[in-house]
This record gives C-alpha cells, sequence and structure tokens, in this order.
C-alpha cells in the first residue's frame, strides 16, 4: 500500500479497495495545543475536549457544503459543556466550560463529568453559511448514550444516519488523533469482492492502543494496523485553530443589550470586558466605546466643506 508523506495538523482519507468501506486519520499537533493553550482545564475535561475536536475534524472532512460543523455535549454534571465548531475550510475551534466550583478528580470518567444525573445531551448543528435568516441551521439531539466520546458518536451515527461507523480516540496534552471506519451503502445492489472487508478492518483496528494513537504518525498507524490491505484514494485535507471572533461581533451584542443595559454596566465598573470563550481574546468597551456603538457620527456627505 502506498501512503503519502506524514500528515500534521490534518485528516488522511482512505477507502479499502474492492469493499464498500471508508476510512479517515486525523492528527492534531499544533492545532490542538493552540486550543488548550488559551484554557485551563483538568486533564479528564481536557482530554474529552481533544476526543470530540478529533471527532468533529473525522466527520467534518465531509462536508459537502460550505459552512459548519458543531459538535456540542450538555452536561449535567461537573462540567456544563463541550463544544466544537469545525467549518469546511479546515479550521477549528472549541471550549469547554465548568460548573463553578467543580472539582474534578484525575481519570474521571465521561459520564461522571456530563450524565451524573442522566439528563446529558448531544447535540450536532449543521449551519451552511449564507443561509436565509428565516432557515435555521438543521440541528440533531439525542440522549447522551455511551460511556465515552466515540461510543456516543458511534451511538448517533448508527440512531439518525443510520450508517455503520466506529471510531477510536484518544487525547492528551500534546495531540488530539482519531481513526474513523464507514461502512458505505453498496452501489446498485452489485455484490462486494471483499464482503468480509467491514468486519476484518474492524477487528484489525480494535488492536491499536490510545498510545498508539499518541505517538505514531498517521501513516506509521495505517501500516500497523492495515499493512495487508489493499488501501487506495489517499487524500490529505488540513486542519488549523482559528477563531472567528471579532470586536465588531462583540460590539454587536452589546447593541442588542441595549444602551439601557450598557450605561448601567459602565456606571458600576466603568468599563465592559467580553472575552471570547473559545480563544480567550479579551474586548473592553469604556464610555467613548458606548458613545460610539449607539451615536455613531455619520460619514461627511462627499465634497462637503471641512471643518478646521
Amino acid at each position: 500500500m502506498t501512503i503519502p508523506r506524514p500528515v500534521r495538523d490534518g485528516v488522511l482519507r482512505f477507502l479499502l479497495r474492492g469493499a464498500s468501506v471508508r476510512g479517515e486519520v486525523v492528527v492534531l499537533d499544533r492545532a490542538w495545543r493552540e486550543v488548550i493553550a488559551r484554557h485551563a482545564l483538568p486533564a479528564p475535561v481536557r482530554d474529552r475536549l481533544g476526543e470530540l475536536s478529533a471527532a468533529a475534524a473525522l466527520l467534518g472532512a465531509t462536508l459537502k457544503f460550505d459552512g459548519s460543523l458543531v459538535l456540542q455535549i450538555h452536561g449535567d454534571g461537573p462540567v456544563v459543556l463541550f463544544v466544537v465548531e469545525y467549518r469546511s475550510d479546515g479550521s477549528y475551534r472549541a471550549t469547554a466550560k465548568l460548573r463553578e466550583g467543580a472539582s474534578i478528580p484525575p481519570d474521571t470518567p465521561l459520564p461522571a463529568l456530563v450524565d451524573t444525573q442522566r439528563g446529558g445531551r448531544f447535540v450536532v448543528t449543521l449551519d451552511p453559511h449564507g443561509r436565509a435568516p428565516d432557515r435555521p441551521a438543521w440541528q440533531g439531539v439525542v440522549p447522551l448514550e455511551g460511556t465515552t466520546v466515540a461510543g456516543v458518536l458511534e451511538r448517533y451515527m448508527q440512531r439518525s444516519e443510520q450508517i455503520p461507523t466506529r471510531l477510536w480516540l484518544a487525547a492528551d496534552g500534546e495531540r488530539a488523533v482519531g481513526l474513523l471506519l464507514q461502512r458505505l451503502p453498496d452501489e446498485g445492489g452489485r455484490p462486494e469482492p471483499d464482503i468480509d472487508g467491514w468486519n476484518r478492518l474492524q477487528q484489525l483496528a480494535e488492536t491499536v492502543a490510545p498510545e498508539e494513537l499518541l505517538t505514531l504518525s498517521a501513516d506509521e498507524l495505517l501500516r500497523r494496523l492495515f499493512w495487508q490491505e489493499s488501501l487506495h484514494a489517499f487524500d490529505h485535507r488540513p486542519c488549523r485553530f482559528a477563531c472567528r471572533c471579532t470586536r465588531e461581533k462583540v460590539g454587536e451584542m452589546l447593541r442588542m443589550l441595549g444602551s439601557d443595559e450598557v450605561e448601567a454596566i459602565l456606571a458600576e465598573r466603568g468599563e465592559i470586558e467580553v472575552r471570547c470563550e473559545y480563544c480567550n481574546q479579551a474586548y473592553r468597551f469604556d464610555l467613548v466605546d458606548s458613545i460610539a456603538l449607539f451615536h455613531p457620527v455619520a460619514p461627511a456627505p462627499e465634497g462637503a466643506p471641512k471643518r478646521h
């Protein structure tokens, strides 16, 4: 089998020749470290967010529209929210929100983080760019089923998409990595030359340990698991961290609050600080900024005399 150059910060896609099986490997190195450098998260929370980031890249690499895929886990435990937004251009951002005063011991499993009272929810949102305002984004909400991020995704795909899908995910303070296998529908009812390909690849992938996912490169991982298989149609799609927050967007949010509310906050605190939950960038607005928000100065008509 022919493997392209080593993949860093990207998704490598492949097909099993002669069988309706496709696969992907994602490796997030620098792109993952840029996320966690902006957040002080306990290790169990950090690692689950990394696994969800890898899963979003794996699923988002097949988006057939210009827009975003958003994966969310809403929790009723010490973690209120995991969220990853992956865009069709390969950029992504991710964050987690902890309940105030939450204490999270090492090695806390996913159910103890987000599903202590069986109220956890998994949400998938597809948001095409440029959609009409009267057409909401498509969203699927299901109960949280599974004890791992991979298990939650597998059950969602089986229930909502009815596509047999397997995932192997791992993350730590350096990398977020994932492997996806998916059984594709037969074309035209024709029999497959390799009718055991789906079961065989699953069994081979089951032999991978989390430590191998976190230490092997994408090409080494494929050689380690599928060195006897006929894989082809390789395609590499880069991934990168990118946040879409801007001062202008924060200003629009403050306008929605209204001038009375903004002026009340300014009277109490002297300034308003809004910090992006994804990249931790702080935006500050004082009284002068508030006046500019709610009482913008209209530009002078073209050709009007200038004041001196």
